[in-house]
């Protein structure tokens, strides 16, 4: 069972928060206590999913973390139970500042900030901005370079293709997971992850969340490389390939270059949503940066 806990964001927007599983508390007769369990309050992970996604794709994830520290994934603004409000501001800020308050509303810093694409960019810009409430991040297929007004045509187009609305979540998951004309090949867990992302309304089911406010979010990042807050980041980084992803291997090992503190790892067999559809291979290629960084 999920808790839900609400943060107030940039210009007042309200973001949801959740813990997945009860933060490790103390055992007031182990001597190791302090060391091997930390105390609910920090420091602590943030998980950021990426455009389009929500909290809930971090479940998996957060609930192994939760096992030795407190883990909680945030619903970014205008997406999962987060507010969505058409006159916000959906800038690279915006984002970077809501984690921010996250951090210190929540009590995790100086934190573990885990990205996911889009997720991944605000980790590493919240790091280059506040060094003080990051000892971590790890950066999971989301590349450093601009992406280029052409990317963005051919998302507004895919938007537009999306058979909506969906008569059920079985035609979600088969649309997404095998005629969706960016499939290459059928995958179910791709089905499964875009069906965490509908609700059910009067005519059928639809996004939790505007396509239009996602291609505004997009709008603020695809044009620009990010390599010079990425040399900003003091911290340890993790960059994370999935070798079916979206990150080339020659990026990822320059983003590495780049890092201050930069480390590298793969997760094989996997594709951009690595942590979601592979999350053993997943936990197996970040766990010991988790380790390194947080302590085990």
């Amino acid at each position: 069972m999920a808790r839900r806990i609400d943060v107030t964001g940039s210009g007042g927007v309200r973001l949801a928060a959740w813990e997945f599983a009860d933060p490790p508390k103390r055992d007031p007769e182990d001597a190791d206590a302090d060391r091997a369990q930390p105390a609910p309050g920090g420091p602590g992970v943030l998980l950021l999913h990426g455009l389009m996604g929500r909290a809930s794709h971090w479940a998996s994830t957060a609930r192994w973390l939760a096992e030795r520290h407190r883990a909680v994934a945030l619903d970014q603004r205008g997406h999962g139970r987060s507010d969505k409000p058409p006159e916000a501001d959906y800038t690279r800020e915006a984002y970077v500042d809501d984690a921010e308050a996250a951090l210190e509303q929540l009590g995790l810093a100086p934190a573990l900030l885990v990205g996911h694409a889009m997720g991944a960019l605000t980790a590493w810009q919240l790091a280059a901005k506040r060094p003080d409430l990051v000892c971590g991040v790890v950066i999971c297929d989301m590349r450093a370079s601009a992406l280029g007004a052409a990317s963005q045509r051919e998302w507004t187009d895919w938007f537009r293709s999306w058979p909506v609305p969906f008569a059920t979540l079985a035609d979600v998951r088969e649309w997404f997971g095998e005629d969706d004309p960016w499939v290459e090949r059928p995958n179910p867990a791709r089905g499964a992850f875009y069906a965490e992302v509908m609700h059910e309304c009067e005519d059928g089911w639809r996004p939790v969340f505007e396509p239009e406010q996602m291609l505004r979010t997009r709008e603020t990042w695809v044009h620009d490389a990010h390599w010079e807050e990425l040399a900003q980041v003091r911290c340890p980084a993790l960059v994370v390939r999935a070798l079916d992803g979206e990150l080339g291997r020659a990026e990822a090992q320059e983003m590495v270059r780049v890092l201050p503190r930069g480390q590298y790892a793969e997760v094989p067999d996997a594709g951009h949503l690595a942590h979601y559809d592979h999350p053993e291979d997943w936990r197996e290629a970040v766990a010991p940066f988790v380790g390194q960084v947080l302590g085990e």
